[in-house]
């Protein structure tokens, strides 16, 4: 395994899809995300640490029951157990990109959709591809 090396910038506000995995290492993990207008991520609690930066838009975050206005070059972190949401309340998409350690989704995996991610429901299988 020999790393990774992105114009992070770049790679997310390019992203179209609701979510890429980019890169998994074996203790953390590179996504890009971008949510239409009105979409959010879901309500969730990952057995994991979070840090979200956003590149693109306007929202919301509720950590905890807390809602926090969020913006271009804001960034979330989210410890394992809270209870989380990302909600694009804005007239973009939403631009983002995440680091989860460790890793949460298979490697290489592309939802399109919201849809496509909720139907599929994978996680980490621990394989890197």
């Amino acid at each position: 395994m020999n790393g990774y090396v992105v114009d992070i910038e770049k790679a997310t506000l390019e992203n179209e899809f609701f979510r890429k995995v980019l890169f998994t290492a074996p203790n953390c993990q590179l996504v890009v995300m971008s949510l239409n207008v009105g979409e959010d991520i879901g309500e969730e609690v990952h057995q994991l640490d979070q840090f979200i930066r956003m590149e693109q838009g306007t929202g919301v975050t509720v950590l905890d029951g807390i809602e926090t206005v969020i913006k271009k070059n804001n960034a979330i972190v989210i410890p394992q157990g809270a209870k989380h949401n990302i909600i694009n309340t804005g007239d973009v998409k939403m631009k983002l990109y995440t680091v989860y350690a460790p890793p949460n989704h298979k490697d290489g995996i592309i939802h399109e959709t919201k849809k496509d991610a909720e139907e599929n429901g994978e996680h980490f299988d621990g394989v890197l591809r």
